[in-house]
């Protein structure tokens, strides 16, 4: 199963942004016990190409590792070296764009408006991430779907548990989940229970 058909299967992306990724293998441990799938890490920690390749030498294939706040080619092709299975952006770039094809790496580029969405989509994004969405609403989803209904439009920033039912209901591909399910008390308590269990969470609201 490639990384987008896991995303498309299982329908969340876990986003990990923190400034301490020496518990990243404990993190991911707590994660997929719970039921995620697809793990995203961050850039904007300079660990993290080197996380990503630690950890995909630790997860078995039923479990998509990628790279997120992806702005720059030259990230693309480190973050393809150590493994990443797909690459996600808060912005839609052409040279990045251009990269994650040459690389043959799924590309979710950060869009806003729908000329915006429409636009990453043309130029062969995998699927679009609908950012900010905590600014849009839930609707919106549908109403940009409901002129262009072949997008796959992956919501992401302020996705939470009282919400996703209602983004995926309106025809999100899948949704990118960040602080509300990792939990920033439980990490800086190292407290993985509460992690595993806040993920079988949001993996239980799904069916």
């Amino acid at each position: 199963m490639t990384a987008l058909e896991i995303i498309a299967k299982h329908k969340i992306v876990a986003i990990v942004r923190l400034d301490d990724l020496s518990i990243a293998r404990a993190l991911t441990t707590a994660l997929t016990e719970g039921g995620i799938r697809a793990i995203e890490f961050t850039l904007t920690n300079s660990d993290a190409v080197d996380t990503i390749a630690e950890i995909r030498q630790r997860v078995d294939d039923t479990v998509a590792i990628g790279a997120g706040s992806v702005i720059s080619a030259e990230q693309v092709w480190a973050v393809a070296d150590a493994g990443a299975q797909f690459v996600v952006s808060p912005v839609w770039k052409r040279d990045v764009n251009g990269a994650c094809t040459e690389a043959g790496l799924p590309f979710m580029p950060g869009a806003f408006t729908p000329t915006e969405i429409l636009r990453a989509w043309e130029w062969g994004a995998s699927a679009v991430k609908v950012f900010p969405a905590n600014h849009l609403g839930t609707r919106y989803i549908k109403d940009v779907l409901a002129p262009l209904p072949h997008l796959r439009l992956m919501p992401t920033g302020g996705v939470s548990l009282d919400n996703m039912r209602e983004h995926l209901d309106n025809g999100a591909f899948a949704l990118g989940v960040g602080s509300s399910l990792i939990n920033n008390e439980a990490v800086a308590d190292r407290d993985w229970d509460r992690l595993r269990a806040n993920a079988r969470c949001y993996v239980d609201r799904l069916s």
